[in-house]
């Protein structure tokens, strides 16, 4: 008989385990090891020393808390000549002697989280399991190293927003390798409503990262659990802090976990994607956050939204809006519950907006359905699909109650957005979610997903062409002009009412008060003649009116008087705020005092009162926030400057995210890319 092995003690070399499963970002405290990936225990034996073949051990690796073999949560093994990565194995990889290196590998399809290893009758050793990427026998295998340096290791990014014809750059520290942010996301898991309910079968559930990002979208917002974010899109901030206000998400996830799962206030969808890429990075899956410009909600499945104006151009609300851009999450990951050509990114929306399955979640939806226009693929194929697809009618609503359709030249789904990998340099992904538009399969995959009809096929150019153009330079605090330009492409000598008029705007379509209007009623035009009709704003009007999102919606409509034809053009424009400059003092090294020196130019004709600075970094700011607040106001084209202090913990490249705010200017978003040496 074997004789099994008398273990004294053990090192769990958790540093060099952590290097060699690229988790040590994590730290070097405690064991966390990716599946199907060896990991190396160094036994210490009482009596005796290990003989090959002659020596055995009893291994029980356990997780969750009803550990069974049926639901795939407790693995029994002993020694085997060699490691067999395919499943929960072990093997002694060192030469007899009275201390051994123990090789242990948790299959690649076992359940993430928290585990128990009994070794013999001697020992319990406590690690955290995660996705392993890196390996071939993963769901969540990646096959480039630069994608995965990006998509799971890297602790900051960018997310865009602004408008389509203008993207804005925020940054932003997902720091999923923070002190204490793998428990919490641990934790989210572990209160998600599933698991309340049936914590054997929800554990179960987590060897697979199709329903690991399915609770996440769920989890993320808190509108039927205790999901962290709670959204908020009208009406002030109250009991909580704007969407702006965030940096990060470490602040967000540490806020939550420390009182006690309550829903941190408040979020917007590129808050709720970003919290999701963190734990889903933090988790192990490939995960980056995606914008989609002229996103439409279309709340009725019929892949069309129909917008309504009243006679001066002026939306009138409905439940059906095309926001100006909406951010989810890409999550990479094999689909064997789909046909195949189905694997690679997929969508979850952690956002709020319809429910799927009875709760507030959406996806993971594959991309490559959505271009293909596979509608009954799981999950929430149709929502996703309208959000980049959908057609737009406009009609207008006439006083006596009766209504006509107007040409519009309004396209959904404009300029998908996401960071490039190993740059902050937007890369455009609207190819991997949508033929050309106009094209053949492109109508081919609307039809597909049953609409028979293009309902846009309106006799575009039907002799009067209305387009809206702006100057380069519109930046918050100035005055500047935006211009209708109507162009006559008939042989016939026209006459029209050109009605010309902007308002503030939210990022969500809700329109606010008029920022400058002009009616006018007899436009004259020679046959192929254009005409440039021009609206200035002024900030001492717009100024006070708009919203964090610095938007403007300027829309002209054109009435033909001899045909009463009505054509709309719309616009968003959005206000640039000024830069943030940031110096850095002193050589960047690890464990190294530093100062940024930061400046802001104040744009506006008004004085700046309590002004702030706050930046946080991954590896930065040691996880926090750090504020500078200015002793003085800052007067109509002074520099708002002061100096931050932090030490760098970890060498390479890292961004220092900087925030400015003050009573009249309010979250200006600025960083650095800083390389800090060893």
């Amino acid at each position: 008989m074997a004789q099994a092995l008398d273990i004294d003690r053990w090192n769990l070399e958790c540093e060099f385990n952590n290097v060699d499963h690229r988790t040590d970002l994590n730290g070097a405290e405690r064991l966390i090891v990716r599946r199907g990936q060896p990991f190396t225990i160094s036994l210490f034996l009482r009596s005796g020393s290990h003989q090959p073949g002659l020596s055995s051990l009893d291994c029980v690796a356990e997780t969750g808390p009803q550990p069974s073999e049926q639901y795939g949560t407790r693995a029994s093994f002993g020694l085997s000549a060699n490691v067999d990565a395919s499943c929960w194995s072990a093997a002694v990889t060192s030469p007899p002697g009275d201390m051994v290196a123990l090789s242990v590998c948790a299959a690649p399809d076992a359940p993430i989280g928290r585990y128990t290893l009994t070794l013999g009758g001697s020992g319990r050793i406590q690690f955290i399991l995660l996705f392993n990427p890196w390996c071939t026998g993963d769901a969540v295998y990646m096959d480039n190293q630069q994608s995965l340096a990006e998509y799971v290791l890297s602790q900051d990014g960018i997310i865009y927003r602004g408008s389509y014809k203008h993207p804005i750059t925020t940054p932003w520290n997902f720091g999923q390798f923070e002190s204490g942010i793998l428990d919490i996301c641990l934790r989210i898991l572990d209160m998600n409503p599933k698991c309340l309910k049936n914590p054997g079968k929800d554990c179960s559930g987590r060897r697979n990262p199709i329903y690991v990002s399915r609770v996440l979208s769920a989890m993320v917002n808190c509108n039927d659990d205790k999901g962290v974010l709670l959204g908020k899109w009208t009406d002030g901030y109250e009991g909580g802090v704007s969407p702006m206000f965030w940096r990060g998400s470490v602040e967000i996830l540490r806020n939550w976990d420390t009182e006690a799962c309550q829903p941190v206030r408040y979020g917007q969808c590129w808050v709720f994607a970003a919290v999701a890429c963190s734990v889903s990075r933090a988790l192990g899956i490939p995960c980056r956050v995606v914008t989609n410009y002229l996103s439409a909600h279309d709340n009725n499945g019929d892949l069309v939204i129909e917008r309504h104006i009243n006679e001066k151009g002026e939306l009138i609300q409905s439940r059906e809006m095309i926001w100006n851009y909406h951010c989810w999450v890409e999550s990479w990951m094999t689909r064997p519950d789909l046909k195949s050509h189905f694997d690679g990114w997929q969508v979850s929306d952690p956002t709020p907006q319809e429910k799927s399955e009875g709760s507030y979640c959406c996806g993971p939806v594959p991309v490559r359905a959505i271009k293909e226009g596979e509608l009954t693929f799981k999950y929430d194929a149709p929502f996703v699909f309208a959000e980049v697809n959908a057609d737009v009618v406009t009609v207008m609503k006439k006083p006596d109650g009766g209504t006509s359709r107007v040409t519009s030249a309004a396209v959904v789904g404009q300029k998908i957005s996401t960071k490039s990998v190993g740059s902050d340099a937007r890369e455009d992904i609207t190819h991997l979610y949508k033929y050309p538009e106009g094209s053949d399969e492109e109508r081919e995959a609307f039809q597909k997903a049953g609409h028979q009809n293009k309902l846009l096929q309106q006799q575009q150019n039907q002799g009067l062409d209305l387009a809206i153009k702006v100057t380069s330079d519109m930046r918050k605090g100035c005055d500047f002009d935006v211009f209708a330009v109507v162009t006559n492409n008939t042989q016939s000598e026209k006459k029209c009412r050109l009605v010309f008029g902007s308002c503030a705007v939210s990022y969500t379509g809700i329109l606010g008060d008029n920022c400058g209007f002009k009616d006018l009623l007899n436009v004259e035009l020679s046959p192929g003649a254009d005409r440039r009709v021009p609206l200035r704003l002024n900030y001492s009007k717009y100024g006070g009116l708009l919203t964090e999102d610095n938007l403007i919606r300027v829309a002209a409509l054109l009435m033909d008087y001899s045909t009463r034809d009505a054509t709309l053009a719309v616009r968003n424009i959005v206000l640039e705020n000024p830069e943030i400059k940031v110096r850095i003092l002193g050589e960047p090294k690890e464990n190294r005092k530093l100062a940024a020196e930061i400046t802001l130019r104040n744009p506006l004709p008004e004085t700046l009162e309590n002004c702030c600075f706050s930046i946080e970094g991954a590896n930065l700011t040691a996880g926090g926030v750090i504020s500078e607040r200015l002793g003085s106001s800052v007067g109509p084209g002074e520099d708002a400057k002061v100096k931050v202090y932090f030490t760098p913990t970890r060498s390479g490249l890292r961004k220092l995210v900087v925030d400015f705010d003050s009573n009249q200017l309010c979250h200006v978003k600025g960083y650095r890319n800083v390389i800090i040496g060893k």
